[in-house]
């Protein structure tokens, strides 16, 4: 099975660590493009950023509409029933990225995975559940889709997690936010949590943020 297609930032050095960036419903890989320039993520850091493109599905809560999509959302609520079967899918997408990563010399201990909303729920289950250490997890304006039947894998129960979420979203609520920092404190990890007064979106201030974790998880 080939690849995801991907849109992939090279540093000026080659790279030697990785970060793979899921979009959110509706989005492509170019989304998040704009703020790799905006991190200034320092020389010594060469970092090579991958944003690969979720697959056309149907979308219930859109009444069937096809769009890129990394599952099928079935209701809109806080319980946000899913097609589980297509998230792990789409999880088991983005490890076949992390396992390409590592083929390009790239030390697994050296790829974080990051999402935003949908993108996250995948990066949730892609990273949690991935048999060799990651650098770390970002997840931004999300929620934690699998809880009831993600498998961690020991290799990551360590993994370094952080949460950014805005205190107006009114797609994701901060609540599930909330929930899965407990859900994640409750089995042993020590995520970071941080909000903005924003909606479900990014802001200048998260975007600093991130590129202080980054420089810190892949120091």
């Amino acid at each position: 099975m080939s690849p995801l297609p991907c849109v992939e930032i090279e540093p000026r050095s080659p790279a030697n660590a990785a970060v793979i960036w899921l979009h959110g419903l509706g989005a492509n890989g170019h989304d998040f493009e704009p703020v790799v320039p905006e991190l200034h993520l320092p020389e010594s850091l060469p970092v090579r950023f991958i944003f690969p493109h979720a697959p056309e599905l149907p979308v219930t809560i859109n009444s069937g509409y096809i769009m890129p999509a990394w599952y099928d959302i079935l209701e809109m609520n806080l319980d946000r029933k899913v097609d589980e079967i297509q998230l792990k899918t789409s999880a088991r997408n983005i490890q076949d990225l992390i396992d390409r990563e590592i083929e390009r010399g790239i030390d697994s201990r050296r790829i974080v995975i990051a999402g935003f909303s949908q993108g996250g729920a995948v990066g949730f289950e892609a990273a949690l559940s991935y048999s060799k250490p990651l650098a770390g997890l970002l997840a931004l304006s999300t929620y934690l889709a699998t809880a009831d039947s993600i498998g961690i894998h020991s290799a990551n129960r360590h993994l370094p997690i952080q949460i950014f979420h805005g205190t107006a979203d009114e797609v994701v609520p901060e609540q599930l936010g909330r929930k899965s920092v407990t859900f994640l404190r409750d089995r042993g990890f020590q995520p970071g949590y941080q909000t903005f007064p924003m909606g479900h979106a990014v802001c200048l201030e998260e975007i600093q943020a991130i590129s202080g974790w980054l420089q810190q998880v892949l120091a």
